[in-house]
């Protein structure tokens, strides 16, 4: 890059900071008091897990949750009797329901049990509490919790499908104010984890009906609250990045047997910070396409620069408002380069009829219909960005080199 360019580029990020911090304290401010805590390390319950030997014997004691790997986690319970196991999500479901690489069936029960006794706690505490009802609201049939952590905002993630039988999945990553109150809140479905699952899973399903398919909302992070010091830093991503690599680990383990190729991510608004944090972890063998929709930067100058081997994809309507915040880091804020500008080097796509920061997943949209086809791995089917006119990350044809 020329002086004359690195000057312009440079000078394009002052200014771009300026107007952020200008949104941030003139239109929202800055909403919150005070930092999120994030929540990290192993599950709540870990150290009565620790302390159980009913196994019995020496080299039976129970995987440490901090520092064994899912795929040593998958070797343990491959290891135990039915009996053992059952016995295990009884007397530790919070333990058992969130480790990664464990069976997916074990974990949907001891999520239940950890759900139903927190269900039961908060009500006796306060019979009409909101938190009450969101519990009871997990425990609804059907639905597939695969993680469960009360602690804190609260994190779940559900999938929808069958994961275990499933050829193509896909994960959802997203950005801030998402907890537990929020994982299916209806005012907003698809800008909610919840809706923004269902949502991709039904257009999988209408465009491949043959394929069996899965998508999981994957809230497994301590996510910021507002627009405040937390969404303008990588600290609550840097906590969370971790823990997306875990997940997407256990997922290797668990459904290798059964897809034809490993998840598709999907990183929204902040959820893309944490994945471009993630990033250099997902190799083609973990996750084949990484997408970034209406994201304020990656934390990387480049798609190379994110060192993964799985296909970087990105997406931004016309009408997000991130368009206003994204493509700088100054003073710790902002999260670099701009996903959707053809030098980052990301296959931009079409989000044509989305609408604001969080309808890419609204049904009728060129997003998701890209999404679909892009977790379906039918390239040929995905429309370009420069395709619906123009936009952000007008360039070269994002099916290149694809097939």
């Amino acid at each position: 890059m020329s002086q004359t360019l690195r000057t312009r580029h440079y000078a394009r990020r002052l200014i771009t900071a300026a107007l952020t911090i200008t949104v941030m304290a003139g239109t929202a401010g800055w909403t919150v008091a005070h930092e999120e805590q994030a929540i990290t390390g192993p599950p709540p319950g870990t150290a009565a897990w620790l302390a159980d030997h009913s196994l019995g014997g020496a080299g039976r004691e129970l995987p440490d949750p901090a520092t064994v790997s899912p795929a040593g986690i998958a070797r343990f319970f491959d290891r135990l009797t039915e009996i053992q196991r059952k016995a295990l999500v009884i007397r530790h479901p919070e333990v058992v329901g969130n480790l990664d690489g464990a069976p997916l069936s074990l974990r949907y029960e001891a999520n239940s049990r950890a759900i139903r006794a927190a269900w039961h706690k908060e009500r006796e505490a306060d019979p009409k509490s909101p938190l009450a009802e969101r519990y009871a609201a997990l425990l609804r049939p059907g639905r597939q919790i695969l993680a469960f952590d009360p602690r804190g905002r609260g994190q779940v993630a559900e999938v929808y499908g069958d994961l275990a039988a499933a050829r193509r999945t896909a994960v959802i990553v997203p950005g801030s104010d998402i907890d537990l109150e929020d994982f299916d809140r209806t005012g907003d479905p698809y800008g909610a984890p919840a809706g923004m699952a269902r949502s991709l899973r039904a257009r999988m399903a209408e465009d491949a009906p043959a394929t069996p398919t899965a998508v999981i909302a994957w809230v497994g992070y301590t996510t910021p609250v507002g627009l405040g010091p937390d969404a303008a830093t990588s600290r609550l991503a840097k906590a969370g990045a971790p823990r997306l690599d875990r997940f997407l680990a256990g997922l290797a383990v668990t459904t290798a047997a059964t897809a034809d190729a490993p998840p598709a991510v999907f990183c929204h608004s902040y959820g893309s910070v944490v994945c471009g944090l993630a990033a250099s972890a997902m190799d083609r063998a973990r996750v084949s396409d990484l997408v970034v929709l209406g994201s304020p930067g990656m934390r990387a100058d480049s798609a190379e620069a994110l060192r993964t081997g799985a296909r970087v994809w990105a997406a931004r309507d016309r009408t997000d408002w991130i368009r206003r915040v994204t493509g700088y880091d100054f003073l710790g804020l902002g999260h670099g380069d701009d996903p959707t500008d053809p030098s980052f080097g990301a296959r931009v796509v079409s989000s044509e009829s989305a609408h604001g920061h969080t309808g890419y997943f609204a049904p009728g949209t060129d997003s998701l219909r890209n999404f679909s086809r892009i977790a379906l791995g039918d390239f040929d089917g995905v429309r370009c960005a420069e395709e619906d006119g123009g936009g952000p990350g007008t360039g070269p044809d994002c099916r290149q080199g694809l097939g």
